[in-house]
């Protein structure tokens, strides 16, 4: 078997989230505008499907998705895709790339014949599974052109949800969604994250549906004080000056140590996170995340040398940390990329002086478990003083909304997907240009200077998620959208 059911973690009801202040609108506005709606639906499964139910945002966003689906009496189920021809996942990373603008602008025949055939074969094997008034809502260009099979195949309705795409038209775009096209249009309707991402030839079918977070998850709960230490040192990411409650986590965070191997990460120090200004990023290890400008530019910001600034601020950029955090290579399994931008990063780092590569740590997150996981990634942007998102290209960076909820000031490019969320100098610090290490270092020592513009921008940031970016009107879009297709 290639295709995987996913089974949904159980998760807070829709009276549960309605308990908090924050969210009980929310809640309310749910249920009057989809309970007309979910009859339409009655007697088809919804199926969700992906390339992965583990690291980045879509597998992330998913399993609350379907769970309050499900609570709200929409019949829906997840599945995940996979082969056993991996240069298929080699070539579905090309074209990621390329919808976000980079790489080499060309697909060769044999690219479009692996494409075709992992897609017949797949289709092949989902068949079984469908009933004939199913619904298929498919998300990014692995599992598409296996959707547009299906849908010929047996007649039914569906949805293709891109979670990627550039604000420009280039000629690697152009590759991208040339291989794309006979299968993206073969589904009756498109969504997408902004209005700029939408080519061409789906305009005629395009509705917009930004991406959301639950605010219960493990990775967006509230913690008090003594529950955020305690997560840390767990995980691995603090060193416990007595005895401690709670167990370790099964696996611990590892570091990048001066020696090129990875072990645990309060060595050959405490990361500081409780007592550091700690600048932070967590992405998947992908070059569009704009990794290596973020670190040129912490480097160039703590070289930059005495300036007339005010003793605190030279303090801050003197002990200033810049954690850059990720999952494990290995455990994501449609990026095969990662492991060899992780590499780079290692021997960006091992060529550091001294002195600055004390302040940097290169941490792999481990994937084994999904609580875990969150959990240390939830600790680390609640603990930091900054987080980044220096994103080249960004579909729209789940990693931003998160940080925004936590009310933790934000330090980000200007990628579309971003701009999506933040206001410049409203919701956080936005840098021109991600590949520009100089402007990062403005940007960083800007943010570092002033304490109270970095309380006043996280403040809004968290009002913007609550009213926009939030489960509870993602799932409310879904829903209108699928009454309308089999309406």
């Amino acid at each position: 078997m290639t295709i995987e059911l996913v089974e949904i973690p159980g998760g807070p009801s829709l009276d549960e989230y309605a308990t908090s202040m924050l969210l009980t609108d929310a809640v309310e506005d749910l249920r009057a505008t989809v309970g007309p709606l979910v009859p339409r639906l009655a007697g088809r499964t919804v199926w969700m499907v992906n390339s992965t139910a583990r690291g980045g945002g879509v597998a992330e966003m998913l399993p609350r998705v379907v769970g309050v689906l499900n609570e709200l009496g929409v019949a829906t189920k997840w599945a995940v895709i996979g082969t056993k021809k991996l240069a298929f996942f080699d070539l579905t990373k090309r074209m990621h790339n390329l919808i976000h603008g980079a790489g080499n602008p060309a697909l060769s025949p044999a690219d479009h014949a692996l494409y075709d055939e992992v897609s017949t074969d797949l289709a092949g094997e989902f068949q079984g599974w469908l009933g004939p008034r199913d619904v298929l809502f498919i998300h990014d260009p692995q599992p598409a052109g296996m959707g547009a099979k299906v849908k010929d195949a047996l007649g039914l309705r569906g949805v293709w949800r891109c979670h990627i795409g550039l604000d420009r038209d280039l000629p690697q775009t152009r590759v991208a969604w040339g291989l794309l096209e006979p299968y993206v249009t073969r589904y009756e309707r498109a969504v997408f994250t902004a209005a700029e991402y939408v080519p061409a030839v789906l305009k005629d079918r395009a509705t917009l549906i930004r991406p959301a977070l639950d605010p219960f998850g493990y990775k967006n709960r509230e913690f008090s004080v003594s529950e955020l230490v305690s997560i840390l040192v767990s995980a691995g990411l603090a060193r416990a000056e007595g005895a401690v409650l709670p167990a370790p986590f099964s696996r611990r965070a590892e570091r990048l140590q001066p020696d090129g191997t990875f072990r645990v990460a309060t060595e050959p120090d405490d990361l500081g996170i409780l007592f550091r200004p700690t600048i932070t990023q967590i992405s998947r290890w992908d070059r569009l995340k704009g990794w290596k400008p973020l670190l040129d530019g912490f480097v160039e910001l703590k070289q930059s040398g005495p300036r007339a600034e005010e003793p605190a601020l030279r303090q801050a950029i003197a002990e200033a940390r810049l954690l850059m955090g990720g999952p494990e290579p290995a455990a994501v399994a449609d990026d095969p990329e990662a492991k060899q931008v992780l590499e780079e990063l290692r021997a960006t780092f091992l060529a550091l002086p001294a002195e600055i590569q004390r302040d940097v740590a290169l941490l792999s997150l481990p994937m084994s478990s999904h609580r875990e996981n969150q959990l240390m990634v939830s600790a680390l942007q609640y603990g930091s003083t900054i987080v980044v998102q220096n994103s080249v290209q960004e579909g729209f960076g789940l990693t931003v909304t998160e940080a925004m909820w936590k009310g933790t000031p934000l330090v980000v490019s200007s990628a579309c997907g971003i701009r999506q969320q933040i206001r410049p100098g409203v919701d956080g610090t936005m840098v021109r240009d991600a590949n520009d290490p100089s402007q990062i270092a403005a940007a960083l020592r800007s943010a570092l200077a002033d304490p109270a513009g970095r309380v006043r921008m996280a403040r809004n940031a968290r009002r913007r998620v609550r009213d926009e970016f939030l489960i509870f009107n993602q799932v409310k879009q879904n829903v209108k959208l699928l009454a309308e297709l089999v309406g």
